[in-house]
């Protein structure tokens, strides 16, 4: 699979909080065959035990066979499910880039600098692609910013670089799309972006449009607000496709 070409993409989260949680929804998951599948590791309960975190991996991946995996750990700062320190963050997300079961890791880009250098830099080296990410669930920043925001997770190694923003208006959505198609034609790498809520829902079918490579849908339970089920956002990005 290959981020930033045609149409976008389509991951679906898995959220369990057990391993059985988290095998029963890849095999139903898994029957849907998206593109993309992200465990997101901060619902899973014992994601600070390494050993069950490596053993829960490996059997997903062969629970999912061919659909790649990125591995996310979202802080509770950035919406996520568990607080942690950094230095708990980063061993973790050393832990998932060594342990061989994912193909991607999200890297949070507001982390000192060095040690998201360092964690990039260990990615590449195990074969892992790197999707960095930011997330404000309180506001949208300006055009400008967002850009300047994505344009250092280049800048910091990034594969991937990914910015999502909760609006308050739809002219925060058309900030957010703007801020994609600019950076779009200004950077070389991949980017994923999003307006979240239900006024952003626009933002999560149009990025073939304004240059968003991958698009997050549900199966059963989603992993945040906004997020379309899978049949219809698959069908919704069909339908915009550019000929």
């Amino acid at each position: 699979m290959t981020l930033g070409t045609g149409r976008p993409k389509i991951a679906v989260p898995i959220t369990g909080k057990t391993a059985s949680e988290i095998i029963e929804q890849a095999k139903t998951i898994a029957s849907k065959t998206p593109d993309l599948v992200e465990w997101r590791i901060d619902f899973y309960e014992d994601v600070t035990d390494a050993q069950q975190l490596v053993t829960t991996g490996k059997q997903l991946h062969d629970t999912l066979g061919s659909i790649p995996i990125l591995t996310t750990f979202r802080t509770k700062g950035e919406g996520g499910e568990l607080q942690l320190s950094d230095d708990q963050y980063f061993e973790i997300c050393k832990t998932v880039i060594t342990a061989g079961f994912t193909d991607a890791l999200d890297v949070e880009r507001y982390h000192d600098e060095a040690s998201v250098k360092a964690l990039v830099n260990k990615a590449h080296e195990n074969q892992v692609v790197v999707i960095m990410s930011n997330h404000d669930f309180d506001k949208t920043p300006d055009q400008t910013d967002i850009v300047g925001r994505l344009t250092s997770m280049v800048e910091l190694g990034a594969d991937v670089a990914k910015m999502a923003v909760m609006p308050q208006s739809a002219d925060d959505v058309l900030t957010l799309l703007a801020a994609t198609n600019q950076a779009h034609q200004e950077l070389d790498q991949p980017l994923i972006t999003m307006s979240m809520g239900d006024l952003g829902k626009v933002s999560r079918i149009s990025g073939e449009v304004f240059g968003s490579c991958l698009s997050f849908g549900s199966v059963g339970a989603g992993s945040a607000p906004g997020q379309i089920s899978l049949d219809d956002l698959r069908h919704d990005l069909n339908d915009l496709k550019l000929s």
